[in-house]
């Protein structure tokens, strides 16, 4: 059976608001992967979609599929903007503190912990968390993390690739 006939069994999303300046690098990823598939085809399954991080609808943009790969905006400390992080879930992810709910308004790691507490997890999810520098109101990323967003397609790209080879 075609792929495509059972509906995408691969999901890169990526979580934000491009309002927000660097909080808009995971749909700048999304895009930029948009961009590179008209050009070389994704394999076939994989569907792109952006969210703006609301936990029902990050966990509806997994729905139904094995793999899902997600890209965020990150803050830590010390900063190193633009600076990639790949964690592999399940699998811990770094707490948040509290009171630090980021420009989602729900913490990325609580809305992961919320689907595996609802069995609503992906049989493999992978976050790629980028961080940022400035998630203020306005438009336009730092150049810090405006470059690694060519990279880290690639990157994507290429774990696609060797998960479809079922080289995970």
């Amino acid at each position: 059976m075609d792929a495509s006939a059972v509906g995408p069994r691969t999901a890169v999303i990526g979580v934000g608001n491009e309002y927000r300046r660097d909080d808009g690098v995971g749909w700048a990823v999304v895009a930029c992967l948009a961009q590179r598939g008209a050009r070389r085809p994704l394999p076939p399954g994989v569907r792109l979609t952006c969210t703006d991080g609301d936990p029902a609808r990050l966990i509806s943009a997994w729905e139904d599929v094995r793999l899902a790969v997600l890209v965020d905006a990150a803050h830590a400390r010390p900063a190193r903007p633009g600076h990639v992080h790949r964690f592999r879930c399940p699998g811990e992810l770094p707490s948040t503190p509290r009171g630090e709910a980021g420009s989602h308004g729900f913490p990325l790691g609580d809305t992961i912990r919320l689907a595996r507490a609802l069995d609503r997890l992906p049989e493999q999810l992978l976050v790629y968390a980028v961080e940022a520098t400035d998630t203020g109101l306005g438009t336009g990323m730092s150049p810090q993390v405006t470059a690694a967003v060519e990279p880290l397609a690639q990157r994507i790209e290429e774990d696609l690739l060797r998960h479809f080879r079922g080289g995970r």
